[in-house]
């Protein structure tokens, strides 16, 4: 067992029920579906999908089909160390929901741990037949993926790009229409920003105090544009030549007046930072769809912008040259997400495999978003519900088939955090080569010199 989930298996005393296929006392069978999620709380509009969609739909097929098939939610309204802890212990014990919710950071822990298993070991060679698969990009399917193996269905996901003030281009001499091929390019469109007088330049998280927006915002699509990723082949990537290349471009931003230094180290410096972009002060800023979505969204917005469809640009990660990105990519990005996955100690595995099949049908998939434009992993199902939304589409359409994901280690929030602390250093003037050494000593204590690459 993984250290890190032996000490918060431990931590809960208390065992739920075991819901993994029992009878249901009428001849019929029982499934069980478990979510951190609760109606009125909590992720309410998953809990009221789950009971109010997913279960009377999937028992009145199952019905049809011959078969007496009752499905319980099991809701819970915890933390998500908590939640992670409860469902670390069923597992542990043989005991939980057949259906699971896990947040995708989370798969390969409880993969190690022996918690989870492959899907077509759970449930058979079905699952490689599933009609969901030729919908769900490659690079997304990799939320549910480890060592090359799926251990779960991916569910809505997002995706980094640039965000940039149009206005603010026009004025600095550059395109409406913008698209960096590199780096360099970026930092040329900087360069004229800042000399058409425009205050921060450029936006790029960096440092502690932004927490894990400066590695997923800023870091990690760096580090696949310069052709790496932070875990690949069982090893963590230390201080190569692509994780100096990455800080060499913090530096360069923060050290000639591209960035605003002091925007990285306030506790709210990322909010302010989007208050500044809503208020026409911030000409480039890397960001998630969530900044379109619910930071400068016309009317709820945190930082509303009236003029938003006219005004806010967005582009693609660039490479840092073309064709140096991972897989040979000329454009990069991350995404979270969450997964779904069987419980391998469920009674009933073929038919839970039904259910969470069903649970991401385009069907079941276009229910839970109640009407809403929000990008899903289905590429059939984005076709049909984002075509109200041009930005949200070209994160479907553009970001989804270039993405990656984090590695899902237990180790990698430390990982993280010590690359934040690299990013902090260069930005404060320490030199790439300081700041890279300091990470590579901090990486090697956390997993090991023989796990480092450099």
């Amino acid at each position: 067992m993984r250290p890190a989930l032996a000490a918060v298996a431990g931590a809960l005393l208390v065992l739920t029920a075991c819901g993994t296929g029992n009878g249901s006392g009428d001849g019929g069978v029982t499934l069980t579906i478990t979510a951190n999620a609760i109606s009125g709380g909590k992720n309410a509009e998953t809990a009221d999908w789950t009971e109010r969609w997913v279960i009377p739909r999937f028992e009145a097929a199952q019905k049809a089909k011959g078969r007496q098939v009752h499905v319980l939610f099991q809701p819970s309204a915890a933390d998500d160390e908590q939640y992670k802890t409860k469902i670390a212990l069923d597992l542990k014990s043989h005991a939980g929901a057949d259906v699971i919710d896990l947040d995708g950071i989370w798969i390969g822990e409880f993969a190690q741990a022996g918690y989870i298993k492959p899907l077509s070991s759970v449930a058979g060679a079905e699952v490689g037949s599933w009609e969901g698969w030729s919908q769900i990009p490659p690079a997304v399917q990799g939320l549910g993926i480890f060592d090359g193996q799926k251990y779960g269905l991916p569910q809505g996901t997002d995706g980094r790009v640039l965000f940039y003030n149009k206005d603010l281009f026009r004025r600095a001499g550059l395109p409406a229409d913008w698209q960096p091929g590199s780096w360099q390019e970026i930092i040329d469109a900087g360069a004229a920003l800042k000399r058409s007088g425009v205050p921060v330049p450029i936006q790029l998280d960096a440092g502690t105090a932004m927490g894990e927006a400066t590695t997923m915002q800023g870091v990690l699509p760096l580090l696949a544009g310069a052709g790496a990723e932070i875990y690949a082949g069982g090893r963590w990537t230390g201080a190569s030549r692509a994780l100096k290349d990455v800080l060499g471009f913090y530096r360069q931003i923060y050290t000639s007046g591209l960035g605003d230094p002091r925007l990285q180290e306030e506790a709210q410096g990322r909010d302010k930072s989007f208050a500044e972009f809503a208020r026409g002060e911030v000409g480039i800023l890397a960001e998630s769809d969530y900044f379109w979505r619910a930071v400068v969204e016309p009317k709820a917005g945190v930082a509303p912008m009236p003029d938003r469809n006219a005004v806010v640009g967005y582009a693609l990660i660039p490479a840092e040259r073309p064709g140096s990105g991972i897989r040979g990519q000329d454009v990069v990005s991350m995404s979270g997400g969450g997964a779904r996955v069987l419980n391998p100690n469920s009674r009933n595995p073929k038919l839970a495999w039904e259910l969470l099949a069903f649970m991401h049908s385009a069907e079941a998939t276009t229910a839970q978003l109640a009407g809403a434009a929000r990008v899903t992993s289905r590429k059939d199902v984005n076709d049909k519900v984002l075509g109200v939304d041009p930005m949200l589409k070209f994160v479907a359409d553009k970001v989804l088939p270039v993405t990656a994901y984090r590695p899902p280690l237990a180790v990698y929030p430390q990982v993280s955090a010590a690359l934040q602390e690299a990013t902090a250093e260069v930005v404060s003037g320490r030199t790439v080569e300081e700041a890279a050494a300091g990470y590579q000593r901090k990486l090697q204590a956390l997993v090991g010199p023989t796990h480092v690459t450099s």
